[in-house]
């Protein structure tokens, strides 16, 4: 399956189902009671993290997700059936945002679970109006539209180690050495084209993900090379695996060209916990080692720890994974640390602005825009003058009218309620 970490999607929610016009019909009674029943509601769109899926080459083929809509009611006061949510599995670490750029869901767990599209909810059938005015309702509303959205989907790895470094550093061998990855793995650059996840095992207890990004170049945030693409995918690691050629003409260039690339990143990754790893030393004398170590600890920030091993023997590895687990065991409980626990209690907002409307003069007529209002009109049926008698007196009791009046309406002209519906004053 080939690897795919960014997409687009259009995301329907179902329709919701449109309430029944039905009056009861008895034996020689010829028009009975109303008896018509409500809509179902439509289903919702849900995003699903799930450790199952690691790319989102699903969606190259599946750019619409629609979920289901609500049924009609039916006669005898029957209720439509419910549309059934439309459950979207995606990577855990997958990002959906809106095509402008804002974050509308960020999946970080298995088993997570967001509603990103609503049904629409639906219509009351005409039996639901029945009161002491209104004996015999002869209207029922429609379904309100599910809602529609074109969306983006990122998928930002979330693994606890991300391991970079030059090309032919030597990360996909020790990734193939000490997980059941299977990366592609040869003697020249660029052979990992996509990243890499591997589960590696410390021990009995414990296990870490690790993600092999492929290798990154100078001038790689600036779209050089193939590691920019990835460098996203270790915006969330607990600590980076920086993997050094021991036999690169300078191990200090190839640590400042790398570091450099991770500091110019959107997220500056360079401040990031990291351990740097000395590899391919199989051959190599102790003291040449050594020296090629305390030429790195000169330009290292403080306390970053320096490793050698050979991921082809094996040479220094059980020593290194130690480390890692220690480090990423020290971060993950600072992340915890970090939320403070007055945020466990929820904010309760008191700021309702839904009821809320606008009227503006255009030379169609006057536009009424506001989310109560246009969510009344979407279930009103234009056609049936009744419907429209309703939607009149709810625009009376929300202030509508007299606000048109005071704009100066007067009578024949149109009243737009946004794309929803027009009805004449």
């Amino acid at each position: 399956m080939n690897f795919i970490d960014k997409t687009k999607v259009i995301i329907r929610a179902g329709a919701g189902g449109d309430g029944k016009l039905s009056f009861r019909q008895e034996k020689f009674i010829s028009k009975g009671g109303p008896d018509g029943g409500d809509g179902g509601h439509g289903g919702n769109v849900v995003f699903a993290a799930s450790r199952n899926q690691n790319t989102l080459a699903a969606f190259r083929y599946q750019r619409e997700l629609t979920a289901e809509p609500g049924q009609s009611g039916g006669k005898n006061k029957r209720h439509g059936r419910n549309g059934k949510d439309l459950i979207v599995p995606v990577p855990v670490g997958t990002v959906v945002s809106t095509l402008d750029g804002q974050e509308l869901a960020d999946l970080t767990h298995d088993g997570q679970t967001v509603v990103i599209a609503k049904g629409g909810k639906g219509g009351f059938g005409n039996a639901h109006f029945v009161s002491s005015r209104r004996q015999a309702p002869g209207f029922a509303e429609k379904g309100e539209p599910g809602a529609e959205l074109d969306a983006a989907l990122e998928l930002k790895m979330i693994a606890d180690v991300g391991l970079v470094g030059m090309p032919n550093a030597g990360k996909s061998t020790l990734l193939a050495r000490t997980s059941n990855a299977q990366p592609e793995i040869a003697n020249y650059p660029f052979t990992t084209l996509r990243p890499n996840l591997g589960m590696v095992d410390i021990d009995k207890e414990s296990s870490l993900l690790f993600a092999d990004i492929p290798g990154l170049i100078e001038g790689a945030a600036e779209g050089k090379g193939l590691g920019h693409e990835f460098l996203r995918h270790i915006e969330r690691t607990a600590v980076i695996l920086h993997l050094i050629d021991a036999y690169n003409d300078s191990v200090v260039e190839a640590y400042t060209t790398i570091q450099n690339e991770l500091k110019a990143y959107d997220v500056d990754l360079s401040s990031r916990p990291q351990i740097v790893v000395l590899n391919k030393i199989d051959g190599l004398d102790a003291d040449i080692v050594a020296d090629l170590a305390d030429q790195l600890k000169k330009v290292l920030p403080d306390a970053t720890p320096v490793y050698a091993i050979s991921a082809v023997s094996g040479q220094g590895i059980r020593e290194l994974l130690y480390a890692v687990r220690a480090i990423v065991t020290e971060q993950r409980k600072a992340v915890e640390l970090e939320v403070p626990e007055e945020d466990a209690i929820p904010v309760l907002r008191l700021t309702d602005d839904t009821a809320a409307w606008m009227v503006t003069p255009t030379d169609e007529g006057f536009m009424v825009t506001g989310t109560k209002i246009e969510q009344f009109a979407s279930r009103t049926d234009f056609k049936n003058e009744e419907a429209v008698q309703r939607l009149r007196d709810i625009m009376k009791k929300m202030g509508i009218l007299h606000q048109l009046v005071r704009k100066g309406i007067e009578p024949g002209q149109n009243i737009i309620i946004a794309n929803k519906g027009t009805l004449v004053y």
